[in-house]
């Protein structure tokens, strides 16, 4: 096993664990602000990515973390020397609460439009009261967002000169949407790529195998993360993708090239598709022995 594929097994794991047991301390550590690439920034905790891409016509903010991590955000946007109402347009990864827990709270202090895909706009309206989601009964509720546009499945969502692309990867939740723009630094332009959580994971009881057409959709999703424009790699969890690790390693060495891999996006679907279909088999492994 290569040591990327390492890696994203290993903060898959730790996802999957400290999703399995609430909230782990990283995900509200606060974590001071720095720049991804060009225009693309980190405004998240320690261990929950926001983004921010800025624009002289406003800023987009890819989600908000936890509801009680928004102070934390807007002081972070802050930091950077940014205008919170500057913010436009908030987007979201998937209508979780580490996701999406401050995105109301984010969008009322900003005066900011929220927009996600069709379903992962329904979940958020509700709060995350969605009983099409895997973990229904198990994630917890949050603040609902009002109103949420849909962007499409291929349409830009799109503030001044920033156009950022959405690209539907149910599986993790129904409304799960990954995301690409184009950032730019002394001339080099690169694509990012905000992948969304691709872990396999549900309520007591629940199985992806008694769903035949989701199981397709999330198969489907592997694919569409493989063929992203993919320069540099951001995962809503960043364990989930080494991302920490990289950052360290292009400020620790002063190589802008640690965190750039036009595999990585190949690299996190296949790692998440192996766990997938490893899912798949114990949970019809489970079915006999149940008898069923």
């Amino acid at each position: 096993m290569n040591p990327l594929t390492r890696t994203l097994w290993i903060g898959a794991a730790l996802l999957a664990a400290s999703l399995a047991h609430a909230n782990d301390p990283a995900w509200s550590q606060p974590q001071q602000p720095f720049r991804i690439y060009g225009n693309s920034w980190y405004v998240g905790t320690r261990g929950l990515s926001a983004v921010l891409i800025t624009s002289p016509q406003g800023h987009v903010l890819i989600d908000g973390t936890l509801e009680g991590n928004a102070a934390q955000i807007e002081a972070n946007i802050r930091a950077l020397g940014f205008r919170l109402r500057d913010v436009r347009l908030i987007l979201n990864s998937h209508a979780h609460a580490d996701h999406a827990g401050a995105i109301a709270r984010l969008a009322h202090d900003s005066g900011a439009t929220v927009a996600a895909s069709a379903a992962g706009a329904k979940a958020l309206r509700s709060g995350g009261d969605d009983p099409d989601d895997p973990q229904y009964g198990m994630a917890p509720r949050y603040p609902a967002v009002t109103p949420v546009e849909v962007v499409a499945d291929g349409a830009a969502a799109r503030v001044g000169s920033i156009a950022v692309t959405a690209h539907d990867t149910p599986g993790h939740t129904p409304g799960s949407t990954s995301w690409t723009w184009r950032s730019c630094e002394e001339g080099r332009c690169l694509s990012l790529a905000y992948v969304d959580s691709l872990t396999a994971l549900g309520r007591e009881g629940f199985r992806y195998s008694d769903e035949p057409a989701r199981v397709e959709a999330f198969r489907q999703s592997f694919a569409t993360v493989a063929g992203l424009p993919c320069d540099i790699l951001i995962t809503p969890h960043p364990d989930a993708s080494g991302f920490m690790q990289k950052i360290a390693a292009r400020d620790r060495d002063h190589a802008p090239a640690a965190l750039v891999d036009t595999g990585a996006c190949r690299a996190y679907a296949a790692a998440a598709q192996s766990r997938f279909e490893q899912h798949l088999a114990k949970e019809r492994q489970g079915m006999q022995r149940a008898g069923r």
